[in-house]
């Protein structure tokens, strides 16, 4: 690994803090180094907030010694104004001469944009240092600009005997098949993602919550599917406290700032239309909690990118057969679960 290799991996480890807390812009992280010595870092911590460039700029003692510096970043830094100035500005006004960048933002007002405007102040530019690994990293952001959609995660626990729910139960709760310690991770992935999703039958059988409680982090925006207006309002779901989608045939319903209403038909292209509507709200990862109807429709549809299913250790005998998923995965143990970990490379 060359120089340039080992500080562009930094700024990746840099920008993995922002996971969860920089949508709608992307993870990026940043160090400046000064004759072989990393001499200031810094990462994007929230929208709105400053960008990664900018922190590490800041976080620099000796200021005097940018001008013979090298600034690494993990993603190409901005040239327009947004709720913050250019950072390509910043760099140019302290006379920084050389950017390293890991890969360029394919969104459309940057695009390539940053690196010209760098270069045509005189700023020394190199591009494309472990490009695969920082796409990777806003894997999220990369799909949601390249393919007009969210980053799709499915998510289930299933029984070794290949159910995900019993036929029938005495109470409105989940029936728990995974164990503590893949449920606390299951809200880890929550504060991960930017929205969720479940249909009707799971609102109705067990009243969930959707949130963060067993995280630190912030609730996702919560999607629910609602063909016919079936979930009564006294249900978590409609409680207004989470900024909730709820996409229905039903027309006329008056939307709030919390609960708001989106039509859609629900026929065979009802995914596609899902993923328009958070298309529009603008959001750029979804994890898709619901039971087997709907996560099966995304999986007949290929619109998914990652499926992480548990296997628990309770067998149910009968009951609701878990999705069918014919793709290679990875298995890891969760304290006596199993975890496979599914990736479509379509």
């Amino acid at each position: 690994m060359d120089d340039n290799q080992k500080y562009i991996k930094r700024c990746i480890e840099l920008a993995r803090n922002g996971l969860g807390t920089t949508y709608p812009n992307p993870m990026v992280g940043s160090v400046i180094v000064h004759n072989g010595k990393i001499i200031g870092e810094g990462w994007h911590r929230k929208s709105g907030e400053a960008h990664a460039e900018v922190n590490a700029i800041n976080s620099v003692k000796d200021q005097s010694l940018l001008s013979k510096s090298t600034v690494y970043v993990s993603l190409e830094p901005c040239s327009h104004f947004g709720k913050t100035p250019p950072c390509c500005d910043l760099i140019i006004r302290h006379n920084i001469p050389n950017v390293v960048v890991g890969t360029l933002d394919p969104h459309s007002k940057v695009a390539g944009a940053g690196i010209q405007r760098l270069q045509e102040h005189g700023v020394g530019v190199t591009v494309g240092i472990l490009e695969k690994e920082c796409s990777e990293l806003n894997k999220r952001f990369f799909t949601f600009h390249n393919k007009k959609r969210p980053y799709i995660v499915l998510k289930w626990a299933e029984s070794p005997d290949g159910f995900i729910a019993p036929v029938s139960k005495d109470k409105q709760e989940p029936v728990w098949i995974s164990n503590v310690y893949s449920r606390q991770l299951v809200h880890k992935w929550r504060s991960e993602e930017q929205a969720i999703l479940v249909g009707t039958k799971t609102v109705l059988d067990d009243n969930p919550k959707l949130d963060v409680r067993d995280w630190e982090g912030e609730n996702p925006i919560r999607v629910v599917l609602d063909r016919s207006g079936k979930i009564p309002n006294h249900l978590f779901v409609k409680d207004r406290t989470v900024k909730t989608i709820i996409i229905t045939e039903q027309e006329n319903l008056t939307s709030s700032e919390n609960c708001i209403y989106e039509n859609a038909i629900f026929d065979d292209e009802l995914t596609k239309n899902i993923v328009h509507i958070l298309y529009k709200y603008g959001i750029q990862s979804i994890i898709i909690e619901g039971g087997r109807q709907t996560l099966q429709s995304f999986i007949d549809d290929n619109l998914w990118d990652e499926a992480r299913v548990f296997i628990g250790n309770k067998h149910l005998k009968k009951g609701v057969k878990a999705p069918d998923l014919d793709a290679d995965f990875q298995a890891k143990k969760i304290k006596g679960d199993q975890l496979k970990l599914y990736f479509n490379h379509d």
